[in-house]
């Protein structure tokens, strides 16, 4: 009598099987090379826009615990959390656009890095001085979007005009050019109060960063303990990744309402 065949898996088993190995893989997608982020504020603008699709590049720093996703609640990775080394390691570059983790709140923000440890930043006269030096601005052209609820908290844009509803809303803008030639445009809305600040001290192992909408931003000017819940200075092992490029923009309440996805964004490089 031959022997009889191994079983073979059902269709349910199978289907099981198949979605099992398919999560496994998108979470090791996501957990060493590449990371979902959706765009929630306008503090980057006029870089992103809110609403905003892209994927966050891991590899670019390497990994620490921020690199390893939390999901209901849990944060995985939370045993290497102290550690200020990263496998794979290297420093973003003034100027990238980074995914960091909030060092208190433990949610996930995007800014551009402005301070390098060591460095010292300050505001005068709405003018960023690094190191004792302005960098270098000259006027662009104005920023005008629609004066009308924008993303899923369905906020309205900040001006510097008195807009109507659905009319023109207006704001300043600058192209800013880093020391290490890196340039990209910032918004001025009004005078706050850090346009002008003290002198920060970027401590070792920790980064200064700042949003592109200067006055429309909660960073590194703010402190982590204030009623803003800012930034303060971030710490290397917070660091997550690079947003390099955007995969598409809505202009919708949703991600998923394609009607509203921005044509000229697709694809568009973070710079």
């Amino acid at each position: 009598m031959a022997k009889s065949e191994k079983k073979k898996d059902g269709p349910i088993m199978e289907t099981v099987k198949t979605v099992v190995y398919a999560l496994l893989i998108a979470g090791a997608i996501r957990t060493l090379i590449f990371q979902p982020f959706w765009i929630p504020s306008g503090s980057m603008k006029s870089t992103l826009y809110i609403g905003d699709f892209l994927f966050v590049n891991k590899f670019a720093y390497g990994y620490s615990y921020a690199s390893c996703p939390s999901m209901f609640g849990v944060d995985f990775c939370s045993f290497a959390k102290g550690s200020d080394e990263r496998l794979f390691g290297s420093d973003p570059e003034r100027g990238d656009v980074v995914v960091f983790k909030h060092p208190v709140l433990g949610s996930d923000y995007i800014k551009r890095l402005i301070g390098l440890p060591g460095d010292r930043i300050q505001m005068i006269d709405s003018l960023l001085y690094i190191n004792g030096e302005p960098v270098s601005i000259t006027p662009a052209a104005d920023f005008i979007e629609t004066y009308a609820p924008q993303g899923p908290e369905g906020r309205s844009p900040s001006c510097s005009n008195r807009p109507a509803i659905d009319g023109a809303c207006i704001k300043a803008s600058y192209t800013e050019v880093l020391p290490n030639g890196v340039s990209h445009n910032i918004l001025d809305i009004r005078e706050t109060h850090v346009d002008n600040t003290a002198e920060f001290i970027v401590p070792d192992g920790q980064f200064f960063f700042m949003g592109d909408n200067r006055d429309n931003s909660v960073d590194s000017r703010f402190s982590q303990t204030g009623p803003q819940r800012g930034v303060g200075f971030v710490p290397r092992e917070n660091i997550i990744g690079r947003a390099d490029r955007i995969i598409f923009s809505s202009a919708g309440n949703s991600m998923f309402y394609f009607w509203t996805w921005r044509s000229d964004r697709f694809f568009k490089a973070v710079e």
